[in-house]
Order: structure tokens, then sequence, then C-alpha cells
């Protein structure tokens, strides 16, 4: 961590900022933050610096919206992310930072993909995007999306899959995700550790950063009301798909 150069601490420090605004009520920032990361830093160790700060601020994102979640919803998914993080686990062991980063690319780019298809269907097929809630989905989606957030912290839009299709409120939206992974990220801490992805050294590291994402998330609740939602959504996305392709490449 110590020959870092200034260009990979304002990437780190850029991300954490974006941890703190998607878990503040800004969609899809998350994303870019999992793309800043694995180019400042080897992908391996990214994921296991990038735990630290997300629990943070997950704990920001709780305290703000506490009163917004619906826990059913979470129930309901939590066991089965449980189940992809123990297949994530096992398969993190046994590959290297280019796996990772090829793994990072193409689930960020995979998720972008059907985030559009998503929207094409609400625009073109008025009342067809409704995904099931049958256990077969739920069970799907709760094991991709554990599977992700283990290798690349980025079961975001995989969770945001199935809370959409569930049709919950903006607020209900933020409070629930916030709840949900607050509790998958601690529960993933002592497979991280077991991994030798995080360490003393990398807790402290993290912890430098950790001020960014929780200062971005008491702010982010204002920026919510005021900022053009459209237009930050859609530039997010397009650097969410350079950041992937360049992963990939």
């Amino acid at each position: 961590m110590d020959q870092l150069g200034t260009w990979q601490y304002v990437l780190i420090a850029l991300g954490a900022a974006f941890v703190g605004f998607g878990k503040g009520g800004l969609p899809g920032v998350g994303n870019l933050t999992v793309v800043l990361l694995a180019l400042a830093l080897p992908a391996k160790t990214s994921v296991g610096v990038l735990l630290p700060i997300l629990i943070s601020a997950d704990m920001m994102a709780v305290v703000i919206y506490r009163r917004h979640a619906e826990w059913a919803y979470i129930f309901r998914l939590l066991p089965w992310m449980l189940v992809g993080i123990v297949i994530g686990y096992f398969i993190f062991g046994h590959i290297n930072d280019a796996h990772v980063r090829l793994m990072i690319g193409v689930i960020l780019l995979s998720m972008t993909a059907v985030h559009f298809f998503r929207k094409w269907l609400r625009r073109n097929h008025a009342g067809e995007d409704q995904l099931p809630q049958h256990p077969v989905f739920i069970a799907t989606t709760g094991i991709l999306g554990g599977f992700a957030t283990m290798v690349a912290n980025a079961a975001g839009p995989v969770a945001a899959l199935y809370f959409i299709a569930s049709g919950l409120p903006k607020y209900t939206y933020i409070g629930t995700s916030a709840w949900l992974f607050l509790l998958v990220n601690c529960i993933k801490v002592p497979f991280m550790m077991n991994l030798g992805i995080i360490n003393f050294d990398s807790l402290g590291f993290s912890a430098s950063f950790m001020p960014y994402a929780i200062g971005a998330a008491l702010i982010a609740p204002v920026i919510v009301r005021r900022i053009n939602q459209k237009l930050f959504e859609r530039l997010i996305w397009i650097f969410v798909v350079i950041g992937g392709l360049k992963l990939i490449a």
C-alpha cells in the first residue's frame, strides 16, 4: 500500500465517496466504485479494501433510512445470498487477480445490460416488466447476488432486480437494501479474513478512506432531492461500461 501513487489514492478516495453516495440513495454509483478500486489496486486487494468502507457507509444508510426497510424481502433473499457467498468463497481461493478483474468486468457489464433491457421492457411493453415472485427466481437472484458480492462487492444491481421487480417504493427500496447489505457485508468479513484478503494492515488502510464514504452518505439525501437524476444515472452507467470494458480488456 505504501507504494501507491497519487492517482491511485485519488481513485480510491473518489470510489469511497461514491460508496457513500450510492448507500445514501443515488442508484448505480456503487458499480463505479468497484471499477475505480479495481483499477487503482490489484483486483483481489481491491475487494478486501472496499469491504470495510462499504460497511461504514452501510451503517450510515441504516441510520438514515432504518424506518423504511421491509424485512420480509430481506428474509426471502438473505439465505440464498449466504449460499452464493459460500460458493464465492471457495472459488475466490483458487483464482488470481486477472480472473477477479475479468469476473468484476463481466458482472458489471452483465448487470448493466440487464438494467437497460428492463428499461426497454418498461418503455415498449408496458405491464410486462414484472418478474415473478417465484421461489426459483428468488433463489437464483440470491445465489448470484451472494456470489457477486463475495468475489467483487458487486451485488447491488443483482439485488436491485429483485427489489424493483417487487415494486418497492423509492425509500423502501433504499432502506431495505441498506439493512440487507449491512448484514451481508458483515457476514463476509470472516470469509475475507480467512482468505487473507482482509488483515490488520488492510483494515487500517480502509479506515483512512471511511470519512469520504460517511460524509458522502450524509449529504447524499440532499443531492437526491436536488440533482437531475436522469442525467446523473446516464453518466454513471457510461462510466461503468467504460470501466468494465477496461477490466476485461
